[in-house]
């Protein structure tokens, strides 16, 4: 039993059960959560509840394996930010809900439930040769639910109301943003291992089925009750297959081979606000990897390569209405080294990839929140990666990570909304920083341990310079920060149960003020460009005490 309470009337709840092993073959296991809060941001409430259950039968050399999932979210909206203007005075205004007149409207919500089903069996023929299968269905439902002030008429399909000798043109109205879905499919694997080779061979398919639909529930005029003003489907199908192959030449040096095939089908048709782009769409990958390693002592080092293809998003047909987004190739070079020791370990990789028409968040946003992407015909990410650990005394361990990159695109061109002229005013930009990629990332955690049953952790994040947008313009940017996080328990033993721990967490101990996100947007007009920046602002000080108890 695990619950926790927190700043901003944070509750968290958490029942788990198992039952072990019955009869030698059976195991149940069952969890139950929930947790509401009412957020840091203004009205950005949040009510989430979920289960889970697992039933398996077990043999010498089987197990059969049947997991039910199901999660419901009820999240007064939060996604619009704030302006940049307000992060001096009010870091924790909501726009959301204030198009209605007078108080916000009070159920500006993200609605979303989710149920998962999962068979699993996996078998061992012998000691060589095994086998492994598992079916899945997740179905998905729920909607995002708006006041609008003034909406027009023409936007839902609908005539102008004569009034008179005038014409009422729109309205104040309550729609809700409607998603079905379902997503099923099967993925198998079958490996066979000898001394010194291990070779795998397997694939899967899976399907999507969204239906997407509008519901006007409530205006103040002109709207039929219950109107519906879109009813959009999409399918994709994905079918792929894999074989992998590893070889020991020597007990020390190994090779591996992998080569996958993918079969993409999109069938899209159409947006709320573009339910002309309807588009069908074919995607053939092969994706092949290799690699190779070496183990001496200690020490490993490691070398490989990989092609990587990916088709777009749903939603980046829609942003790239003018042109179809293309498939994302990605070429990724990467070398290692590792050691380990009983009292420390460290590690260091250094990546280099290489991308084709790669799809990189633009710095807008669409209208419930996501960001928007475009194609880059090139850029890349070349980088290190440092991590290491390390026990100082028997109660003292540290652990750190570090990556250090330059993420850039050859050559950007910025397109910008010419409200005076028309049309598009167009900026060439050469080299740039991909936006939203940091060039330093780290981690830092100390931790404690003074006597029995007592832990002590303290954490540190670094986040460096975060572009808004692709142009590497510093005023559209995000700040870096630095945040430090305590955590302390203390666990009592066979005292009324057989373990009863205490925790309590203060994050951001500093009460540093930072964002962690934000987005932007530029326009022309009245002869002067004007940039827009909104920013996520992140809650100072915070804490949570927990109570747990193992029966």
């Amino acid at each position: 039993i695990n619950n926790s309470y927190g700043s901003f009337d944070t509750w968290k709840h958490t029942v788990k059960a198992g039952s072990g092993l019955i009869a030698d073959h059976f195991t149940i296991d069952a969890r139950l959560s929930k947790i509401s809060s009412d957020g840091y941001v203004d009205r950005a409430s949040s009510d989430l509840s979920s289960f889970y259950i697992s039933g398996a039968y077990l043999t010498k050399k089987s197990s059969l394996r049947f997991n039910i999932l199901s999660g419901k979210e009820r999240t007064y909206q939060s996604w619009n930010g704030i302006p940049e203007s307000f992060l001096d005075s009010n870091r924790t205004y909501n726009s959301s809900g204030t198009e209605k007149p007078g108080t916000p409207y009070n159920n500006e919500t993200d609605n979303y439930q989710q149920d998962h089903y999962q068979l699993h069996f996996n078998h061992q023929f012998n000691s060589r040769l095994s086998f492994n299968t598992a079916l899945f269905l997740s179905n998905g439902r729920g909607y995002y639910e708006n006041y609008r002030s003034g909406e027009a008429f023409a936007d839902y399909g609908l005539p102008d109301l004569p009034n008179g000798t005038d014409v009422i043109t729109e309205t104040d109205l309550v729609r809700q943003l409607h998603l079905d879905n379902s997503y099923y499919g099967q993925v198998l694997s079958v490996q066979y291992k000898s001394d010194r080779s291990e070779f795998t061979a397997g694939g899967g398919w899976n399907r999507y089925d969204g239906n997407h639909f509008g519901i006007v529930t409530w205006a103040e005029t002109g709207f039929p009750n219950q109107y519906k003003w879109y009813n959009l489907d999409a399918y994709k199908t994905d079918v792929n297959g894999y074989a992998k192959y590893q070889y020991a030449l020597t007990p020390a040096l190994r090779i591996f081979g992998d080569l996958q095939y993918r079969r993409v089908l999109y069938n899209l048709g159409g947006f709320r606000n573009n339910p002309d782009i309807k588009s069908r769409n074919i995607y053939d990958f092969v994706n092949p990897k290799a690699g190779i390693s070496y183990n001496t002592g200690n020490y490993q080092v490691y070398a490989s390569y990989a092609m990587g293809n990916k088709e777009p998003n749903r939603d980046d047909f829609e942003a790239g209405a003018t042109q179809l987004p293309k498939a994302e190739r990605l070429n990724d070079f990467e070398l290692g080294v590792e050691r380990k020791d009983a009292e420390y370990s460290w590690g260091a990789t250094l990546y280099y990839m290489r991308y084709k028409n790669q799809l990189v968040q633009t710095g807008k946003i669409n209208d419930v929140g996501a960001q928007v992407r475009t194609n880059i015909p090139d850029s890349y990410r070349l980088g290190l990666e440092l991590q290491g650990k390390a026990r100082i005394t028997n109660w003292i361990s540290v652990s750190a990570n570090l990556t250090l990159s330059r993420n850039r695109i050859l050559d950007f061109t910025e397109f910008i909304d010419d409200y005076d002229a028309g049309g598009q005013k167009v900026i060439e930009h050469g080299e740039t920083d991909i936006s939203f990629s940091p060039s330093i990332t780290g981690f830092g955690a100390v931790n404690l341990v003074p006597f029995n049953n007592m832990e002590l952790n303290f954490f540190s994040k670094y986040v460096g310079r975060q572009y808004l947008d692709n142009t590497s313009d510093k005023s559209r940017s995000v700040d870096e920060y630095f945040v430090q996080d305590i955590r302390a328990s203390y666990s009592f033993k066979k005292l009324l149960a057989r373990e009863i721990s205490l925790a309590l967490q203060v994050n951001n101990v500093f009460n540093r003020r930072y964002e962690s996100k934000g987005y932007t947007f530029s326009y022309y007009y009245g002869g002067a460009l004007t940039t827009e920046n909104y920013y996520f602002p992140m809650a100072g000080t915070n804490l949570m005490v927990a109570l747990n108890i193992k029966l």
